[in-house]
């Protein structure tokens, strides 16, 4: 199979995908006149004044959130080339203006490391793919405890099972905090690979992080966890009071572990987002079009504002400067 040909399955597969999630939000969510009823009903009784006041903190959380990863940033390229608070900020938010256009947001790379100096761009690749990790790996250790949770409370296995689960959850949270502060043993499987080993010199740069750098970066990593879940937990707070604070939080840490595992599809992909959220929380409400408002809101307020902000700094970058 040629890359053409692989290229074209990857985007019919998405397109395919999209569409199945678009249909089931149609039918089953908005077709359906009894949720239409509940959602009218619940929306009444909200006040202009709390819209307008949950909004405006969920918009400064948004800034909060992204200050949180731009500080990740500069933490993470102080070696290879300091720079300001402001620029890695810009940096931030220009690779979140890539992102939204490319595949697996993999833009969002190419965009932050354009502020770095020429000689030193792959090198930041490979020092983002360290914070990206540990983002993954509080997103993966919190939810897998939070799936745990789920599953004895909601779903009810059988004692075996459950057992089976609790371990399996222990044993990949333990290998997922042992790779992240033992980094470089990572680097060490990726350079035994041999068409890998040329590359040896840049995969070094993730083993250099020392023990309490990373720390430091995981506490970035799990400020920004903990912004992003109570930006949910307000929207859906205000539109649907009666879920408790734990539950609502535990369900949005199982929610954020699933959609750690499905491909990003870039701009399209509030619909799977959308149906993920709707069916967990199906478990302890039947409001299900207030649950795809949260998401969607969400989804636009911290991916699609910051990356039209972040149109702006994409003006200032220099991608043929021979002297950086």
């Amino acid at each position: 199979m040629t890359a053409r040909t692989k290229k074209l399955l990857s985007y019919l597969l998405k397109l395919g995908i999209l569409v199945l999630a678009f249909w089931f939000i149609y039918h089953r969510i908005l077709k359906n006149n009894d949720n239409i009823h509940k959602f009218e009903g619940l929306v009444a009784h909200v006040t202009y004044n709390k819209v307008v006041i949950t909004m405006a903190c969920v918009v400064l959380l948004m800034i909060l959130n992204w200050v949180l990863e731009s500080l990740k940033w500069w933490h993470l390229t102080r070696k290879l080339s300091p720079m300001s608070v402001w620029k890695a900020i810009e940096a931030v938010f220009c690779g979140l203006t890539w992102a939204v256009f490319t595949p697996n947001r993999i833009g969002e790379y190419g965009g932050r490391v354009m502020f770095l100096p020429n000689r030193k761009r792959i090198h930041g690749v490979f020092a983002m793919a360290v914070g990206a990790f540990g983002q993954n790996v509080i997103t993966n250790v919190l939810g897998a405890a939070a799936s745990v949770w789920f599953l004895f409370t909601f779903i009810h296995p059988k004692d075996w099972i459950m057992l089976c689960v609790v371990v399996v959850a222990a044993v990949f949270m333990a290998i997922m905090l042992t790779f992240y502060f033992n980094i470089q043993w990572m680097v060490f499987l990726l350079n035994r690979v041999k068409f890998l080993h040329k590359y040896h010199r840049f995969f070094d740069i993730m083993g250099n992080y020392k023990t309490n750098q990373l720390l430091n970066i995981m506490w970035f990593c799990l400020a920004r966890f903990f912004v992003f879940t109570f930006q949910y937990y307000l929207i859906i707070h205000l539109l649907i009071p009666q879920i408790p604070l734990y539950q609502m939080s535990l369900l949005m840490f199982v929610f954020f572990f699933i959609q750690s595992a499905i491909p990003s599809l870039d701009l399209l992909d509030i619909g799977v987002r959308s149906i993920t959220a709707d069916k967990l929380f199906s478990y302890v409400t039947d409001q299900h079009i207030a649950i795809v408002v949260a998401v969607s809101l969400i989804y636009i307020i911290n991916l699609i504002i910051p990356a039209v902000l972040g149109s702006i700094f994409v003006f200032k970058l220099k991608f043929f400067d021979r002297n950086s």
